[in-house]
This record gives C-alpha cells, sequence and structure tokens, in this order.
C-alpha cells in the first residue's frame, strides 16, 4: 500500500522515472525559464538574426534561425552523449575552440558591417543554413547553455534509453524556443530597418550591431 506522496508505507522512495519524458516533465518550468533566459539575452545568433531581419527582412533570414534551431539541438545530443566530458578531459581542444569561435565572431561582425552600405547590401547575402547551424559548435554562449542543460536537467540514473528520450525531449524544446526567439529578433531587425529608412542611419545600425558582436569576443577569455 502507497502513501499519498508516491511512498511505501515503509517510508521506502520510489524508483527514478525510467521514462526520460517524464523525468523532463517534472522540470518542465524550471527548464523553460533557464532556456527562456538563454533565447531572450542578448548573444551573437540574435545579434545576427536582428542585423539580417533589418537588412534583407524576415524571410530571407529564415534559412539562419531554422541553422541554429537544428544546430543547437544536436549539440545538446552530443553534450549529453559525452561531447561534454571529452572538451573537459581536453583543455587544448576547448581553447582551440575558443579561438576559432573568436575568429568566426569577428567574420560575422565583418559581414554584418559589410551589408551596410546599399552597393554593399547588393552585393552581400544572409547567413545561410549551414553556416548558422556550424557555427554552433563555435559559439561560446550555445556551449555554456548546452552544458548548463544537460547538467540541471538530465536525471541520473536512467537507463540508456530513458537518458535518450530525456535528452531528446530537451533537444526538442529547445530549438522550437530557439526558433520563436529568433523570430522575435529578427522581426525587431525589420521593424528597426522600416524605421531607419535614412541609409546613413541604416549603416549607423548595422555597424552598431557589428562592433557589439565584435566586443562581445572579449567575453571569450575574462
Amino acid at each position: 500500500m502507497r502513501g499519498v506522496h508516491g511512498r511505501h508505507c515503509g517510508g521506502v522512495p520510489r524508483s527514478p522515472p525510467l521514462n526520460g519524458a517524464v523525468a523532463v516533465s517534472e522540470k518542465l518550468l524550471p527548464f523553460l525559464l533557464f532556456m527562456f533566459v538563454g533565447a531572450v539575452t542578448p548573444g551573437p545568433n540574435n545579434m545576427i538574426s536582428t542585423a539580417s531581419g533589418a537588412t534583407f527582412g524576415y524571410a530571407r533570414t529564415v534559412p539562419q534561425m531554422l541553422g541554429v534551431s537544428l544546430g543547437f539541438p544536436v549539440m545538446i545530443l552530443a553534450v549529453g552523449l559525452g561531447l561534454g566530458e571529452v572538451l573537459r578531459r581536453a583543455p587544448w581542444l576547448h581553447e582551440a575552440v575558443r579561438i576559432a569561435g573568436a575568429a568566426f565572431l569577428l567574420y560575422f561582425a565583418w559581414r554584418i558591417a559589410r551589408a551596410a552600405g546599399v552597393e554593399e547590401k547588393e552585393a552581400s547575402r544572409p547567413f545561410t543554413f549551414l553556416e548558422a547551424a556550424l557555427f554552433q559548435w563555435l559559439n561560446p554562449k550555445s556551449w555554456t547553455f548546452a552544458v548548463g542543460t544537460i547538467a540541471a536537467f538530465t536525471t541520473p540514473g536512467l537507463p540508456f534509453s530513458g537518458f535518450l528520450a530525456e535528452t531528446g525531449t530537451i533537444a526538442i524544446i529547445s530549438g522550437a524556443l530557439a526558433f520563436v526567439s529568433l523570430s522575435v529578433w529578427c522581426l525587431f531587425g525589420v521593424m528597426i530597418g522600416r524605421l531607419l529608412a535614412d541609409d546613413r542611419r541604416r549603416r549607423i545600425f548595422q555597424y552598431a550591431l557589428a562592433a557589439l558582436l565584435a566586443l562581445s569576443i572579449v567575453f571569450l577569455f575574462v
């Protein structure tokens, strides 16, 4: 006979849930809050979506947003299956990822600044699906949240099938939240782009976003 809280009358706790999806449901609210903070706070992905929306519009930014929304969940799965531990045991590899990430952030900042002028805008293009997906592996914010999500919201002691279901559920929810958040940032950029009809003001806005993206490199090494 069990008590009202799911324990045996003798006080023995019930075994951990075997279903990963059930385990996630018990932590759903804190998980959603954690991912919401990560999604809405400024970061490289958000700034790129904002700049792309201002320059190219929402429709042409969709491939970049989809690339992030797929690339980040794949990273979560990889970290859950052991990649995070590999980086922890190989500090040189972690440092190489940071340096490569800094180089790509500079490249993306240059791309945003290059798209600021009318002539450059005609010659430039928005970020592709593949570029955005691959960038997640060099994005320090993506690594931080992927490792933090796995550490905080997975259940120790699950069998592999349950852990895989739990991690997969987390990855799917994360991808959906990422797309919604990026869409909001992109639409903000579209609105700003329409308000800044003057080419000079538009260029200042684009250069400011490029500078902020480049400045974020400092936080990789502090």
